[in-house]
């Protein structure tokens, strides 16, 4: 309790500066690798999907990023051992939040797009060995997490094949594709708002005591739903057969209708992404805040001011800003040549997987899902569709992100321990 006295305040600021350099992390990887089969698809340029990412980003992480988060990230590890020592808690967020956030940085500069749940989660692992002893770790936990590196990537891959399938024989293989393209594409753009709102309301808005049932959450998401699709038709009802543009690529009108809808898909993710994953960067800096400002008390679940959330968002479209580019390329260019058709698929498939994973509370990472999502739409054209090099390096990258995770957290711990202890 002295040292939190002591130095509560550079506890507070070293919290803020790593929280920031974590979220720039989480924009330079997680956001860009959502925003990437946009760019990739070239539905968007990477000056639109940084202009969608900042007004997304920030709706979906203040609007409905939760004002409370898990102090301690999805349960991994027991805390009951450091009540007496709030100070212990403190070091190990401040070296979960650095560890993380260089991992990241390392990843963003080769291109990875890896975990950002599974970077921070695998930082407080690290410390808590260190701090508490391995038995402090909820293995069976940790084994969830484990097995998301096979679900997350067979659910959003098998998915989004399906949903290549369906544009085929719904549009590509009939006659009259561009004809088809404007009658469905409506359908597609309402599952599009439909299932974007079911992830904000079931995983999110508790803080606008918006306590809806399943049944009310359906019924509020199918009227998003319908108000997308219509917006959508109004966009795309113009859309002209162009001779010209078909004789380079026979189906450039009907991909010409899928542009505009993966402009939805593009502000969905982005809604998505920063509800859901700005708790990765900023729940040890609120866990932080909140012993530092109760005095030493050390909570389960701590309250989220605004200014976090707003610090957190800021971090993330900085990230993408300025680092985001390469992430970008391996998702939308490296892995497999995306069109509109196919970047729409992907998205939505992913979307759709997160839906899945948060009623039924598997351990999935958005990450995962969405490569997972790009391979499954790869595949539908053939393994020969696919970088099989680039898919190895992602594997390779994933595998190592715990473990680095854990091993730079270590360091750190003992590093702040040392200098404050």
């Amino acid at each position: 309790m002295e040292i939190i006295a002591a130095y509560g305040t550079v506890f507070l600021i070293l919290a803020v500066i790593f929280g920031l350099y974590m979220t720039w992390g989480v924009g330079a990887n997680d956001l860009a690798n959502a925003m990437g089969t946009s760019v990739g698809a070239g539905a968007v340029t990477v000056k639109q999907a940084i202009a969608i990412a900042i007004i997304f980003e920030f709706l979906g992480a203040v609007l409905a990023g939760g004002h409370v988060t898990d102090t301690i990230r999805k349960g991994i590890i027991d805390p009951s051992g450091i009540a007496d020592t709030p100070e212990i808690l403190v070091y190990g967020m401040l070296a979960s939040l650095l560890a993380s956030a260089i991992w990241l940085m390392i990843a963003s500069a080769k291109g990875w797009p890896v975990s950002t749940t599974h970077s921070i989660i695998g930082a407080i692992i690290g410390f808590a060995i260190v701090a508490l002893g391995p038995e402090a770790v909820k293995w069976q936990k940790v084994g969830g997490v484990v097995m998301s590196w096979l679900i997350s990537p067979l659910v959003g891959g098998t998915i989004s094949f399906l949903l290549v399938m369906s544009t085929r024989k719904l549009i590509f293989d009939t006659d009259n594709p561009l004809k088809n393209a404007k009658r469905y594409a409506p359908v597609y753009i309402f599952l599009v708002g439909f299932i974007i709102s079911l992830v904000t309301l079931f995983k999110g808005l508790e803080h606008l005591h918006l306590n809806l049932t399943t049944l009310q959450s359906f019924a509020v998401a199918t009227g998003i739903g319908l108000l997308t699709g219509f917006i959508g038709w109004m966009f795309i009802r113009g859309i002209k057969d162009d001779p010209t543009a078909n004789k380079s690529f026979s189906y450039a009108s009907v991909e010409k209708v899928f542009t505009p809808m993966m402009l939805f898909t593009a502000c969905s993710m982005a809604f998505a992404h920063g509800s859901n994953d700005v708790a990765n960067g900023i729940g040890p800096l609120a866990a932080v805040f909140s012993i530092v400002t109760s005095g030493g008390e050390v909570m389960q679940k701590s309250t989220l001011p605004v200014w976090i959330l707003l610090l957190g968002g800021f971090g993330i479209v900085l990230g993408l800003v300025t680092f985001g580019f390469r992430v970008m390329q391996t998702i939308g260019k490296r892995i497999t040549e995306l069109t509109p058709s196919r970047g729409f698929c992907a998205e939505l498939g992913a979307a759709i997987t997160v839906v899945i994973a948060s009623r039924t509370g598997l351990p999935v990472s958005t990450t995962h899902i969405l490569v997972g999502a790009v391979l499954g739409v790869g595949l539908a054209r053939g393994i020969g569709a696919l970088d099989l090099r680039v898919v190895l390096n992602i594997i390779v990258s994933w595998l190592v992100t715990l473990p680095a995770g854990a091993g730079m957290a270590m360091i750190i711990f003992f590093t702040l321990k040392g200098i404050f202890g």
